[in-house]
C-alpha cells in the first residue's frame, strides 16, 4: 500500500496523463476548427469520463467562446483549469496545440505537392461535409437539454441568433455582446 503523500502526487499525475492524452487525440483528430472540438470533448469529459457534468461543460464552453482566441485552446484552458488548476491549463493548452503544429509543420514540407494533387484536394472536399455534420451534431447535443428542459426563453435566443447569422448576415460580435447584455441584465434580475 502506497503511503497517501505519495497516492496525492500520482493520482493528479495520472489524471494529467489522461488529460493530455484524450486531448492530444482529439486536436489530431479534429478536422474543421474549434467548433467540431466541442461535441468530442463533451462525449471525451461527460459522457466517457464523467470528470465534467452536461451543465458545468455546457458552461465552460461559453467561457471558451466568449474568451478571444481559437475555440479549441480556450476549450482546453477551461477544461483544463477545472480539471488541474494551473498544471492542467498548461497540459491542455500543450496537448491542443501540439498536433496541429507538428501536422502544419510536416505539410509544410510537401506543400507543392499536395496543392497540386487531385486526389489530395478531392480528400479535403470530402472531409468539408464531415465537419459540418459533426457541427450540426454539437449544436444539437448543446441544444437538447434546453429543448428537454422547455426553457423557450434560451431556445428563443437560439433560433434569432440563428436567424440573425445566417439570414440578415449580422456580425457575431454583435450577437456575443447582446448576449452578454442579455446575461447581465438577467442576473441583475435574480
Amino acid at each position: 500500500m502506497l503511503h497517501p503523500f505519495f497516492c496525492a502526487i500520482i493520482f493528479p499525475m495520472k489524471q494529467m496523463l489522461k488529460l493530455f492524452t484524450s486531448l492530444f487525440v482529439i486536436s489530431a483528430c479534429t478536422f474543421g476548427g474549434g467548433y467540431v472540438i466541442v461535441s468530442l470533448m463533451k462525449k471525451k469529459f461527460v459522457d466517457e469520463l464523467h470528470w465534467i457534468d452536461q451543465e458545468e461543460m455546457l458552461n465552460l464552453i461559453a467561457i471558451a467562446q466568449l474568451s478571444p482566441g481559437a475555440v479549441a485552446v480556450n476549450g482546453a484552458v477551461v477544461v483544463g483549469y477545472r480539471l488541474g488548476g494551473f498544471w492542467g491549463v498548461l497540459v491542455g493548452v500543450l496537448a491542443t496545440i501540439l498536433p496541429p503544429f507538428l501536422i502544419i509543420s510536416i505539410l509544410s514540407i510537401f506543400y507543392t505537392y499536395f496543392i497540386s494533387n487531385v486526389l489530395i484536394s478531392t480528400m479535403l472536399a470530402g472531409m468539408q461535409a464531415g465537419v459540418a455534420a459533426v457541427i450540426v451534431s454539437a449544436c444539437m447535443e448543446l441544444l437538447l437539454p434546453i429543448v428537454q428542459e422547455k426553457q423557450w426563453a434560451s431556445l428563443l435566443i437560439f433560433v434569432l441568433a440563428f436567424c440573425a447569422v445566417a439570414v440578415f448576415q449580422i456580425n457575431v460580435f454583435v450577437l456575443v455582446l447582446a448576449g452578454l447584455v442579455l446575461g447581465v441584465l438577467g442576473a441583475l434580475k435574480c
